[in-house]
């Protein structure tokens, strides 16, 4: 399906955002140019090293997914092209991709861009050399967005944010659900100490949550409320999955579950009344 560049939509909010293939003019132009010039203008590029990583990243291709709804896109998306344009990168091999973020096409793009690339956190930068990615940052860089090309230029050690969600989604996308729960005492017993939080797998949940996986959303849901039984959000991803699913009795376990651990939940309170509700009609 071909679409037209820039394509500029509204939000289920009503507000404007890009969506599928963008470059700089796309956003350079308002209301989008609020945040894209200040940012861009504002970031000191460290000259020094983009001397020195350059000419490698010369030989790479690089594919950007990005939000324009996303704090995160819009802090370093710009300095992102501010490091490309002064390492005179051909922009010919960089490709751009507006993702959506209602619940229907949660972190998607409109043509599918998105299909297999491990898309859970934006932006996302994906380097590729000879047509293999070599390596991506997520989300934010762990030093510089300089030194972090870099070192993935340089092909040193270099593991993005969220190593967690981006090994479990690698595994998940090889493996059957049977090896999957094989493999889970061997998560448990490493996944906590390189997780940044519960928020990191519920993420990936969602993703496959929102593309109606429901399979491996239960699987990530479950993992991650076994990591952290702590936290009342991995019991709200439990519950509106096992409704979803129509499983009436678990989806009010979790919400209660959510509640003892935070009274105040307001989303628990509601979803019970509605699950309850769901419950007395299916029975009738």
């Amino acid at each position: 399906m071909s679409q037209s560049l820039n394509k500029q939509v509204k939000d289920e909010e009503g507000k404007d955002m890009l969506l599928g293939t963008i470059n700089k003019t796309g956003l350079t132009q308002a209301p989008f140019n609020e945040w894209f010039d200040k940012n861009y203008k504002d970031y000191a590029v460290n000259d020094k090293i983009v001397k020195q990583l350059k000419d490698s990243l010369n030989q790479y291709t690089i594919k950007a997914f990005l939000g324009t709804w996303c704090g995160d896109s819009k802090r370093e998306v710009p300095h992102f092209y501010s490091v490309l344009e002064t390492a005179d990168f051909p922009m010919n091999q960089l490709e751009v991709i507006a993702l959506d973020h209602a619940d229907t096409a949660y972190k998607k793009g409109p043509n599918g861009e998105e299909k297999g690339l491990n898309i859970h956190r934006v932006p996302t930068f994906i380097f590729y050399k000879n047509g293999e990615e070599v390596n991506r940052i997520v989300e934010f860089p762990n030093e510089t967005l300089e030194r972090d090309m870099l070192k993935i230029v340089n092909q040193e050690r270099y593991y993005p944010h969220y190593y967690v969600a981006n090994t479990l989604f690698n595994f998940i996308e090889k493996n059957s659900l049977e090896d999957l729960k094989k493999s889970e005492p061997n998560f448990l017993a490493t996944f906590l100490e390189y997780s940044e939080g519960s928020k990191e797998l519920n993420t990936l949940g969602n993703v496959f949550y929102y593309d109606k996986q429901f399979d491996k959303a239960a699987y990530v849901f479950d993992l991650n409320a076994k990591l952290f039984p702590n936290r009342h959000i991995v019991y709200t991803s439990l519950g509106k999955l096992e409704f979803e699913t129509k499983n009436y009795a678990e989806a009010l376990k979790n919400y209660y579950q959510s509640l003892s651990l935070f009274p105040d939940d307001a989303n628990a309170l509601e979803m019970i009344e509605k699950i309850k509700a769901a419950d007395k009609e299916s029975k009738r």
